[in-house]
């Protein structure tokens, strides 16, 4: 696991190669294990592949989604907040999963944060792809995850650029 942390960088530029079917069936095992507080399992998963949606989520916000116009795959975290007062949380930790998942099979990902994100006029980026994607009214989507194989190089952060003074042991000493 610390390998995978080690070496797992945000790409956001992808080769037009299709992530292949049994790689997207592991992803979706992997998002379907991710810890959920209490078992209440308030998130839902949309798995785009469509080059005509995933050129629309591109367009989500005005700064950070325009490498979905080149992922061959996009995952839309989703969630309920009624059925958990913690799905911030809950969706945060499927988009880890998937992430350390599609590192482990080969691929690289990048997620985009929609949550609180305005699109254009008085609709927000949530909304938007909530909408896009056919999402029920009361869903939210606080992220979307680009993944694909990459058309870029990026070594993991070396250690000697780990912020070490945030670490702290037994209390904070600021």
């Amino acid at each position: 696991m610390l390998d995978l942390l080690r070496q797992r960088r945000s790409i956001r530029k992808f080769k037009s190669q299709p992530v292949e079917p049994e790689k997207v069936e592991l992803l979706c095992e992997a998002l379907l294990r991710a810890p959920t507080s209490r078992n209440f399992q308030p998130c839902e998963f949309v798995l785009v592949e469509d080059s005509a949606l995933l050129k629309k989520l591109a367009v989500a916000k005005a700064h950070g989604t325009s490498f979905f116009s080149t992922a061959p795959l996009a995952i839309v975290v989703a969630a309920d907040p009624q059925k958990s007062d913690v799905w911030i949380e809950d969706s945060s930790i499927a988009a880890i999963i998937v992430q350390l998942a599609a590192e482990e099979f080969g691929l690289k990902s990048c997620w985009a944060q929609l949550r609180l994100r305005p699109h254009e006029g008085d609709e927000n980026a949530s909304e938007y792809v909530r909408k896009l994607v056919g999402l029920p009214e009361g869903i939210e989507v606080p992220m979307v995850i680009a993944v694909g194989y990459p058309d870029e190089e990026k070594a993991g952060h070396p250690h000697s650029e780990l912020l070490n003074e945030k670490i702290h042991r037994n209390r904070y000493f600021g």
